[in-house]
């Protein structure tokens, strides 16, 4: 949802806070590494500006109520100079950043899309941009294999979610220019946990496994496909690609049970929110942006050796720490996060 004028540049990253600000982050779960790399953008940046955070997740896509119901109970705490919202829906959270804001605390959106046009700023990047790439790497190893028609089903998560829908929307973009015929079989949504999304994938496989070449899927949906496909046998003629990156899709990456990804930087993301936030608080920028776009990447197995992941993931075995506050001397960690296996 841009508005505006859109300018290509390079984000300048703030000074140190004057003072101690208090922000909460809201994220829909904490149950794949997607968000486990935000929450460490988040600490990390928190640290690096001396600010006190608290991320806060819901339980998950299905779980809007309770991300609506702690976004009431921020508010009435009084605690929080700033809310930082990754939206389960694109249009549920809308009147809940109302009350935020009459409540006289400013809210700005991280990752997630929303039709709020209360929020200061959205840091996220281009949805339809996550399906066009994922769409035309498809299409190119299409013709590398020779390949003279494809056949792909899409799991690209939450049907509400807006990322999921922009995934969507660019796929089917980016296939109607597409210089071999593309035809999409079945498009299955569904919350991004793995147990969800490996059922999804069996099914996709039960109806049409042996007519697939490929599966395009989010960031929990793709490496959900990649058991079902090995149970199969199917893995020599199905190739998982995912619409963004996680330390676990390098990981398979690497082995070659993914063939492409693309990349959000969803590290990066959360630094440049937690800058803005703090840009605003100590009234550091004469206009905020309405909207930061995060430049898009793609890694494949040609470049998954040198790619920066530093910017998209947080590093392997990296401890979640879901609090943190300048002078304390202990980090509340995330003790009962559900991590795919």
């Amino acid at each position: 949802m841009l508005r505006g004028q859109v300018k290509h540049e390079v984000f300048t990253m703030t000074k140190p806070a004057s003072r101690i600000w208090h922000i909460a982050y809201l994220f829909p779960h904490l149950n794949d590494p997607y968000w486990l790399g935000c929450a460490y953008g988040v600490i990390n940046e928190a640290r690096r500006l001396r600010v006190a955070v608290d991320i806060i997740p819901a339980e998950g896509y299905d779980d809007l109520i309770g991300q609506l119901r702690e976004m009431d109970e921020l508010v009435a705490l009084k605690k929080y100079d700033a809310i930082v919202l990754s939206p389960i829906s694109l249009t549920g959270d809308n009147l809940a950043i109302r009350q935020a804001r009459k409540a006289g605390i400013p809210v700005f959106e991280l990752a997630n899309d929303s039709t709020s046009r209360l929020l200061i700023s959205k840091v996220t990047t281009s949805m339809n941009g996550m399906g066009v790439n994922a769409a035309r790497w498809m299409i190119a190893d299409a013709q590398r294999r020779g390949l003279k028609a494809v056949t792909v089903a899409l799991l690209p998560g939450p049907a509400d979610a807006g990322w999921a829908q922009g995934e969507v929307q660019g796929t089917l973009q980016a296939i109607q220019n597409a210089p071999l015929p593309v035809h999409v079989v079945t498009i299955r949504y569904g919350d991004s946990e793995r147990i969800t999304q490996t059922q999804l994938a069996e099914r996709v496989l039960a109806q049409y496994g042996s007519h697939l070449d490929y599966i395009l899927g989010c960031t929990g949906c793709a490496p959900a496909a990649v058991l079902p496909i090995r149970k199969a046998h199917l893995e020599t003629h199905i190739r998982v690609v995912a619409y963004d990156l996680t330390d676990e899709i390098a990981t398979m990456l690497r082995r070659g049970e993914i063939v492409a990804a693309g990349d959000t930087r969803g590290v990066s993301q959360a630094r440049v929110v937690t800058d803005l936030v703090v840009d605003y608080l100590e009234k550091r920028r004469r206009r905020m942006p309405d909207t930061v776009l995060v430049d898009l990447g793609m890694v494949d197995e040609q470049n998954v050796g040198s790619y920066p992941m530093d910017m998209s993931i947080a590093p392997r075995n990296d401890t979640p720490v879901l609090s943190w506050t300048p002078g304390k001397v202990t980090a509340d960690r995330a003790s009962a996060i559900r991590l795919p296996q």
